[in-house]
């Protein structure tokens, strides 16, 4: 016999998403996946890094090979090109990819503020006094199209500023792009930690706008965006619900491990390289994104809403009455996911 609990708990699943295929058998249709991902040792990714570190995604029965691109556009380009099965990336991209009529669905979220940072350099620009000082110069980011760009473009349009009215450079997210700005490649940088607290420290930027906490992210989009996601094409939900299932488990399973975690199991966890040769920086900018970090894998109704808004404002080609936000996203394998880990 049902309880009202239990009916109330399969009401709220179904409501999740509409979308979302009801799990027939445990059986995963595909074991061996491959995620496409750009910058993995960034911050904005590192529930996937713990996941894959600890052995969470082999516990699901998953033999995961991710493959590291220079930017989230190069990662979309993989999964829309096929090379790849799902894309660790930017949930933004679901809407824009929608806007072009190509189908793209977040199965679990892994950061609910997008990390990223804008700073403008001391050493190109040390008499920067406001954003019309950026016209025709060069911004870096981490790959053109990707998330770090979309930020900027915001940031920009608020001032009246095209993209077309600045240089875009693609400079990664790890060495290569404390050398841009420190040489005096680029005049100013939007990208993630650690890259941006090891140039605020140091004195080469002056932030200008900051995502890495909510408070800061509630200032720049206006509500809450969901970040980092895992995301595949909608075929591939329809067609493997008990991967998704078990990749969900994985991440959520990670998000979990992270919200107890201290500094030192941070530093033992990730690769040495993703610590850039500062292991004290590298703490600290943990310590200023780790609020960010979704902590359930579930996406917030609002956060998408949010989402639409950031791109209508400075992308012509997504019109917000012609996307349909409900299969942008799922939550209903987070929801599984969280109820079994009790995140």
């Amino acid at each position: 016999m049902l309880t009202r609990r239990t009916l109330l708990t399969a009401s709220a699943l179904a409501a999740a998403s509409v979308s979302a295929p009801v799990l027939a058998q445990n059986k995963l249709e595909k074991t061996k996946v491959s995620i496409a991902v750009g910058g993995k040792a960034a911050f904005y990714y590192l529930p996937l890094t713990i996941t894959e570190q600890l052995g969470y995604f082999k516990a699901e029965g998953l033999d995961v090979e991710i493959s590291d691109f220079a930017g989230g556009s190069r990662a979309l380009q993989a999964l829309i090109g096929g090379s790849a099965d799902v894309c660790s990336g930017a949930y933004e991209h679901t809407i824009s990819l929608q806007a072009k009529n190509q189908f793209l669905q977040s199965i679990v979220l892994q950061g609910r503020a997008p990390q990223i940072a804008v700073g403008v350099s001391t050493k190109n620009l040390p008499n920067y006094t406001s954003l019309a000082d950026l016209k025709g110069k060069k911004i870096g980011v981490s790959a053109p199209g990707s998330s770090t760009n979309m930020v900027a473009n915001l940031v920009l349009s608020r001032a009246g500023i095209k993209a077309s009215d600045v240089s875009y450079v693609g400079v990664g997210v790890a060495a290569g792009a404390l050398t841009a700005l420190r040489s005096g490649q680029i005049d100013a940088i939007s990208n993630t930690d650690p890259v941006m607290t090891m140039l605020e420290q140091k004195g080469d930027v002056k932030i200008i706008s900051d995502t890495r906490t909510l408070k800061g992210t509630q200032e720049v989009f206006g509500g809450p965006m969901p970040a980092a996601c895992l995301y595949t094409k909608q075929a591939f939900v329809q067609e493997n619900p008990n991967t998704c299932q078990a990749l969900a488990n994985a991440i959520v399973h990670g998000l979990k491990w992270l919200q107890t975690a201290g500094p030192g199991d941070i530093i033992k966890t990730v690769p040495e390289t993703y610590l850039l040769g500062d292991r004290a920086l590298y703490l600290a900018s943990f310590d200023k994104i780790r609020e960010a970090i979704a902590t359930d894998g579930l996406i917030m109704s609002e956060g998408p809403k949010t989402a639409l808004a950031a791109l209508t404002s400075f992308s012509p080609e997504v019109k917000s009455d012609k996307i349909d936000l409900s299969r942008t996203y799922t939550n209903a394998f987070a929801q599984r996911a969280k109820d079994r880990y009790k995140a």
